[in-house]
């Protein structure tokens, strides 16, 4: 396993982040054990989920199947665990958003049901244009300076998002963003024009969620013609045939590197510039084995060129405004 810095923190986090979405909704208790088992015997330390994963409405399954998971192997110190608040965890009108009662309130749910003492990265899932960013931060450094958060990331911000918040952090004296969870794959690619580049500006290492898109990037033209169309729904078979020429020349261009279309997918993301680790969400132990080849993959220049080539980038390409003014 190869280990990076999480942003500009000195934190190590593994270049793979195992992602637990699927903890709850595709996975009981047992299988999802066996999945955190396989990704640490891997090396890998870092941990994503929400409180709101899971397979019931607001029961936080996900997080409840990794606190068990904790308490059945005492392996809680080795791990760098990452939950989100904002989504809904109830029906009431405070029970969703970034208030700071909000905050401080899911954050201790969240502990119960992980057994733990303490958040190592605790993310707003959203940004909430309805809360000031004081507020926000006066709940996040009260938090962190009763030990149950250490450090503050975000997901699904615009870049100018990340600048307001970070700018309410320093007025405060407080670190601040150090992670920002964004939705980045080779097909899609709109992140490169101001949210990477704001993140990186700020030191805030991205992690770069449904890298595979959702399945399209790991051989699903292959399965559909195979009868076994990844997730089985007439909607995931849908969206194969909507990208079909794409992904007969990026599942060739695989064939001619010899390499899995999930593997290269993820070399991709792991060489662009300010990524962390992509978080990968695996529904069997040997899933991971494909991720891992990842980091065994080096991409040359001209297989970035013809990469390029299949999933064009956004306007001409690299951070606006050059993508598309001049």
């Amino acid at each position: 396993m190869q280990y990076t810095k999480l942003g500009r923190t000195g934190l190590a986090v593994s270049r793979l982040c195992l992602g637990t979405m699927n903890f709850g909704w595709q996975l009981g208790e047992a299988d999802s054990h066996a999945i955190l088992d396989r990704a640490v015997a891997d090396g890998i330390n870092f941990v994503d989920t929400a409180d709101m994963y899971g397979a019931r409405d607001y029961e936080g399954t996900a997080e409840s199947y990794i606190g068990s998971w904790f308490a059945k192997t005492g392996r809680r110190d080795e791990i760098v665990l990452a939950t989100k608040v904002y989504q809904p965890m109830g029906d009431g009108p405070n029970d969703r958003g970034l208030s700071a009662r909000r905050i401080v309130a899911a954050c201790e749910a969240s502990l119960r049901r992980l057994g733990t003492d303490r958040i190592d990265l605790y993310q707003m899932h959203h940004v909430d244009r309805g809360t000031p960013w004081d507020e926000i931060w006066q709940a996040m450094d009260l938090l962190v300076a009763q030990g149950k958060v250490v450090y503050v990331g975000s997901s699904n911000f615009a870049g100018w998002h990340l600048v307001a918040a970070q700018a309410a952090a320093e007025r405060r004296r407080s670190l601040g963003l150090v992670s920002e969870q964004l939705k980045y794959s080779l097909l899609t690619r709109e992140v490169e024009l101001e949210v990477a580049p704001a993140a990186q500006a700020l030191g805030v290492g991205l992690l770069p969620w449904s890298p595979l898109a959702q399945g399209l990037l790991s051989g699903a033209l292959r399965k559909h013609r195979e009868g076994a169309a990844g997730r089985t729904t007439s909607h995931a078979a849908a969206r194969v045939l909507e990208h079909r020429e794409v992904l007969e020349g990026y599942e060739g261009f695989c064939d001619e590197l010899g390499r899995h279309p999930a593997a290269v997918a993820l070399a991709w993301l792991l060489a662009r510039p300010g990524v962390t680790a992509p978080i990968v969400g695996p529904r069997t132990p040997d899933q991971l084995d494909l991720a891992l080849e990842a980091l065994e993959t080096t991409l040359g220049d001209d297989t970035e060129a013809r990469l390029n080539e299949l999933f064009p980038p956004v306007g001409r390409g690299g951070p606006g405004p050059e993508a598309w003014a001049w």
